[in-house]
């Protein structure tokens, strides 16, 4: 089995890390902060070193990326050139030059990038799109995201960068192709000229149009994915007990002279299957590291999820801006 680095030893970084060991493919950690990444590494049992001595390892095959956004590039590169697969945490990067440069470099080294577009690996969104591929709903033709909680507000990045990639990752696999046109409004009330409230609107060829509301200063929680479809509708509510995040409407709406006549039908969930979805994104890396199979969030689906964030900053209207 591959044998796989983390790099960043913070919060998300001991998720990162207990999987990895969960799953056999921990060899070692590293952080800026050497004394905490030599804590990490005797927490879970494993060796620790700089980013330098990591690279130059030939028995390490992979190295996780649970690091600042900003600092994504520079490390991704290295470790590219170094000959090591790459996991990148979203966001892959802040501008879409380095996002490319990324790209450039996995042209170059013939190595590979997998980005954490977590929700991606979630077995609901799987039956989502299964359910979709069967036409449990038709056409598709409207997807609405609302990804709200309280936190973890940033200073270093904005919930557009923060957030926001999840769900255009989820957008973009329905959609299977850019939008042709952005509309984004925000507004900043805590850190200035960050936007912690987004409101993004994206139009698609063929009709299909997406809204996305995003938030980190909401009082409650709410991961929520409605796909409307000809004949139906699909929910994912990630709040909800397993046996209820998916969740099939098949609502018939019919034309009688000046009015449409709603017939509502009684929901239907949807079977899914319990799983971890971070310990099937890092199986993913494990699988790309040893096999070479390209997981869904590879870099040319990370560049189009990039594309589209730089897009929202262009035309981002920040109401707070000073």
């Amino acid at each position: 089995m591959a044998q796989i680095a983390l790099v960043g030893c913070g919060m998300w970084g001991r998720n990162i890390a207990r999987n990895l060991k969960e799953l056999g493919a921990l060899a070692a950690v590293s952080d800026v902060d050497a004394e905490r990444g030599a804590n990490f590494a005797a927490q879970f049992s494993c060796d620790s070193a700089s980013y330098e001595a990591l690279l130059s390892h030939d028995n390490i095959d992979g190295v996780m990326l649970a690091t600042n956004a900003s600092t994504h590039r520079a490390l991704a590169v290295q470790a590219l050139e170094a000959g090591k697969h790459v996991f990148i945490e979203k966001p892959m990067a802040l501008t879409l030059e380095d996002g490319h440069a990324i790209k450039d470099a996995v042209t170059k080294t013939h190595k590979q990038v997998m980005v954490g577009h977590l929700i991606r690996y979630h077995s609901a969104f799987q039956a989502l799109l299964t359910q979709i591929e069967s036409g449990a709903i038709g056409r598709p033709k409207h997807i609405q995201a609302n990804r709200l909680a309280m936190g973890r507000i940033r200073n270093t990045e904005s919930a557009l960068f923060d957030l926001c990639p999840h769900d255009l990752s989820l957008i973009l696999a329905l959609s299977q192709t850019l939008p042709t046109q952005v509309i984004c409004h925000g507004v900043s009330h805590i850190s200035p000229n960050n936007v912690d409230i987004l409101t993004t609107a994206l139009s698609f060829d063929g009709g299909l149009s997406a809204h996305m509301h995003t938030s980190w200063l909401s009082p409650y929680k709410e991961h929520r994915l409605s796909v409307t479809g000809e004949t139906g509708s699909l929910v994912f509510d990630d709040t909800k007990p397993w046996s209820e995040k998916l969740t099939l409407y098949q609502d018939s709406i019919t034309q009688a002279g000046d009015l449409f006549m709603i017939e509502r039908a009684s929901p239907l969930h949807v079977t899914v299957p319990e799983s971890e979805p971070l310990k099937d994104e890092v199986r993913s890396f494990i699988r790309l590291c040893d096999d070479g199979v390209l997981p869904p969030t590879h870099i040319d689906e990370a560049l189009n999820v990039q594309i589209v964030l730089e897009e929202m900053q262009n035309q981002l209207q920040d109401l707070n801006k000073t």
